[in-house]
């Protein structure tokens, strides 16, 4: 096998604005696993697996250099309507504003909520 050949086979492709397909960069590489987890999190009939919302929450937030505060917007059958990053802050802080999480739930109609943030300094706290 030549080495061609076998960095092709080993490589995730995309195509480009030429139609010509080339080895995809990490970049492109996280935005199609976002796409596959957000799809899998959408088509889920109930969020009944704690795994499946840590992989999703994991590549949404993982790669952030900022505080973000997100929720995952629940029926009343645990099925995700929408993720939503509501707010964004520095890269150890955030301001989250109560009253706007519940506007935007009473304008979803959700059942339940999954408040989310990351710690994109790896420290995490209680």
């Amino acid at each position: 096998m030549s080495q061609l050949t076998h960095s092709l086979d080993s490589s995730l492709l995309v195509r480009d604005v030429t139609g010509d397909y080339r080895p995809a960069n990490a970049d492109e590489v996280l935005q199609a696993a976002q796409r596959v987890l957000a799809g899998q999190m959408r088509d889920c009939e109930v969020l009944n697996s704690p795994q499946v919302v840590r992989d999703f929450l994991r590549v949404k937030l993982g790669a952030l250099e900022n505080e973000v505060f997100a929720v995952i917007h629940l029926d009343a059958q645990n099925r995700v309507i929408e993720y939503v990053e509501m707010f964004r802050g520095t890269v150890s802080q955030t301001s989250v504003y109560p009253r706007e999480v519940v506007k935007e739930s009473l304008a979803r109609n959700s059942a339940a909520l999954l408040l989310v943030h990351n710690h994109p300094t790896g420290v995490q706290s209680a």
